[in-house]
């Protein structure tokens, strides 16, 4: 009975002190009557932070320090810990938030009905998934009761997106995720990353101190927004970012989108008009152009915040919150027409778009991919990527992939881009090891797990004979990458060796279509295009004053990312001046001119229309493998096949002239089939000018 009284004390003493501990604690001197000068500092403090919270949760961060030093006096005020927590979740410390919303819950239960949405959104950023649901499910039947059903309708969403939380973390995907670093990231939002296609290049949005302006956006709270740019160094590591100088950036809002293939231009937002519009700016050289906006088809006076370019360069996706819409902010795509003009955008429709805002569109060099960000779908809280890919067949494209957790998480994952081998992605995410606000990172995609090599052991205990082994090789895990061919090199003049920004003109030799055309750089001759599989290519380089250079890429729909490296060197337009015509077909073992070859006879029938006084020989070579005569009669009727086409082409037959050389000229090697290919081919010299 002693025994039983002296717990039924403790239990008592225990529920007081429980209750004391939960007690709200006014900053009151009533409370304080042996502190205060205590008290005092705690008031001035708790004024400065109320002052700046009531300017609203962009100025948020900015009253913690203040809320801090009076949570340091006194820890038990349900309002301060109320506060403090909403400054928390608009911080860069987010899951501080949580004890502070808790507490302040404990301390008055009745504080006020939205705490419950502020603990479910701390909750969901810590993956709490259940709690999460719980704390929005309790708000959600104070919303149901408020006038904005936005607001209900925004916690169904979060409910949903913790659902689609749990469910996502049950099986990550396979990946390294990397902080930038420094030389990038800075302790404010830096995000927005776009790359070249081949890694070379980087682009970033920040807002920090030194923007060409160098003021604070008073609606924001942050520095104006600055385009900056890094380049990739030798070991693998980035250069410390730049700010691009003006034309680019201005004193107000620059903010990189979407970069080209080649690096060579980038679109660019632009937000002193219309709430914000669409430019291009493009590389001259070692200078960048003043961004010039895109046309009304793009730009209206709604928000376009960002958009990229296809890898072809011959249409533009970009978001709008046009009131055209499936919801708050779209994805439209634009083409460009005959005359270089963007056409009428058209919705990218109910598979990729919702009710809710989508973001962040990148489309990869394959020319089918897209990426972008999407508060909609399967998403478990903010924006997550999502991928789609488009089926030419159908003019359809696929239900959109959410790319997986840890690359998306509860808060917003947005403004991916990938590089050309699908290996290293580029994103602005939320870390408690950020550097700042908002950071890059690089994903490096492993790819499937590969299934252990199993060695099992059986030891037969009823013998002494050795024990026996089994190994089980487990099949190969396939790395998928894009099917694609990255092309890049130099294009000289063949003489001087001097740089020069030529026209690279890609055909679709099946179609006998242009499909894209590009521009070497006019300070380094670099340039770089993207191949999708699939596809015959012929490549023309070409020059005022030089004779074209000819290429051919027949792609496979199944051939494997490759990266090929191709210096031209142009040879000026000269007496004795050779090219071989690497896109001139001929039927197996004949003189019949296959419809592939269009493309490059209309380009040599343009050469000698330009030039009138141009007199050219046509020369048929094989290789080894056959009779010499039969070689030789082969490529004397090739060549005649072209002087013919030429002919009835308009092409005066006095200006042409068809020889034939059968296997007496190689130009490597008749022993691989490499080289015989080489060998298999036309050529025109020039005669006179």
């Amino acid at each position: 009975m002693k025994n039983l009284k002296i717990v039924s004390i403790l239990f008592f003493m225990l529920t007081l002190s429980f209750v004391n501990f939960a007690q709200n604690v006014e900053f009151d001197k009533d409370n304080f009557k042996e502190n205060k000068d205590g008290l005092k500092a705690a008031k001035e403090n708790l004024a400065v932070g109320n002052e700046i919270f009531e300017k609203g949760p962009v100025f948020y961060k900015d009253a913690i320090v203040h809320y801090e030093k009076a949570q340091n006096f006194n820890p038990n005020n349900a309002d301060l810990n109320y506060k403090l927590g909403q400054c928390y979740l608009a911080s860069m410390y987010k899951l501080k938030a949580q004890p502070f919303l808790e507490k302040a819950l404990q301390l008055n239960p009745n504080i006020d009905p939205t705490i419950q949405y502020y603990l479910g959104k701390s909750y969901h950023l810590n993956l709490s998934w259940d709690q999460a649901i719980a704390a929005y499910s309790k708000f959600q039947k104070t919303a149901m009761s408020n006038q904005d059903p936005k607001i209900g309708e925004e916690t169904t969403m979060r409910i949903k997106q913790c659902y689609n939380g749990r469910d996502l973390v049950k099986t990550p995907i396979r990946v390294f995720i990397d902080n930038l670093g420094p030389n990038i990231n800075s302790i404010y939002n830096d995000y927005g990353a776009v790359i070249s296609a081949d890694e070379s290049v980087l682009f970033y949005t920040s807002r920090r101190p030194g923007s060409t302006g160098d003021k604070i956006d008073p609606y924001l709270n942050e520095q104006f927004e600055d385009i900056y740019i890094s380049e990739r160094q030798a070991d693998g590591t980035w250069s410390k970012g730049t700010n691009l100088p003006k034309p680019v950036n201005s004193d107000n809002h620059d903010a990189n989108s979407g970069v080209s293939a080649d690096g060579q231009k980038f679109i660019i937002y632009l937000g002193k008009d219309n709430g914000g519009d669409l430019f291009e700016s493009v590389l001259e050289g070692k200078e960048w152009s003043k961004p010039e906006p895109f046309n009304k088809n793009i730009n209206t006076k709604y928000h376009e915040p960002t958009g990229c370019y296809s890898p072809d360069g011959n249409a533009i996706y970009f978001v709008s919150d046009r009131p055209d819409g499936l919801g708050d902010h779209d994805i439209y795509v634009s083409y460009k027409d005959d005359k270089g003009k963007w056409g009428e955008a058209i919705n990218l429709g109910a598979t990729i778009n919702t009710k809710y805002s989508e973001e962040g569109i990148y489309m990869h060099p394959d020319g089918k991919t897209i990426y972008f960000s999407s508060q909609g779908h399967n998403s478990m809280g903010g924006f997550d990527i999502f991928k789609s890919i488009f089926n030419q067949d159908t003019k359809t494209w696929s239900k959109p992939e959410n790319i997986g957790y840890p690359v998306n998480t509860p808060d917003d994952d947005v403004f991916f881009v990938i590089s050309a081998n699908g290996r290293h992605g580029y994103y602005t995410s939320f870390d408690s090891k950020s550097l700042g606000l908002r950071d890059l990172y690089i994903i490096t995609f492993l790819g499937p797990e590969k299934q252990m090599i199993l060695n099992n052991e059986d030891n037969l205990i009823a013998s002494a004979a050795k024990p026996v082994e089994e190994t089980v090789i487990a099949a190969e895990v396939e790395v998928r990458e894009a099917q694609l061919t990255l092309l890049r090199g130099v294009i000289t003049d063949a003489i001087s060796k001097e740089f020069l920004s030529a026209e690279i003109e890609i055909v679709d030799n099946s179609a006998n279509k242009v499909i894209a055309t590009f521009k070497s750089n006019s300070s380094t001759g670099k340039y770089l295009v993207s191949l999708p599989a699939g596809k015959n290519y012929g490549i023309a380089v070409k020059k005022d004053g030089y004779l074209f250079h000819s290429e051919n890429f027949d792609i496979p729909k199944t051939a494997a990312f490759q990266e090929v490296e191709k210096d031209v060197e142009l040879k000026k337009l000269a007496v004795g001046g050779t090219i071989v015509l690497k896109n001139i077909f001929f039927d197996f073992d004949k003189a019949t001119l296959r419809p592939e070859s269009t493309a490059e006879l209309n380009r040599l029938i343009k050469l000698m229309t330009d030039v009138p006084s141009l007199k050219i020989e046509l020369g048929g070579h094989t290789d080894s493998k056959g009779a010499d005569e039969y070689n030789q009669k082969l490529s004397e009727n090739r060549a005649k096949a072209v002087v013919d086409y030429l002919v009835k082409a308009g092409i005066t037959a006095d200006r042409l002239k068809s020889a034939g050389y059968g296997e007496t000229k190689p130009i490597s090697t008749n022993e691989t089939d490499a080289g015989r290919q080489l060998n298999r081919r036309t050529e025109f010299k020039v005669l006179s000018l």
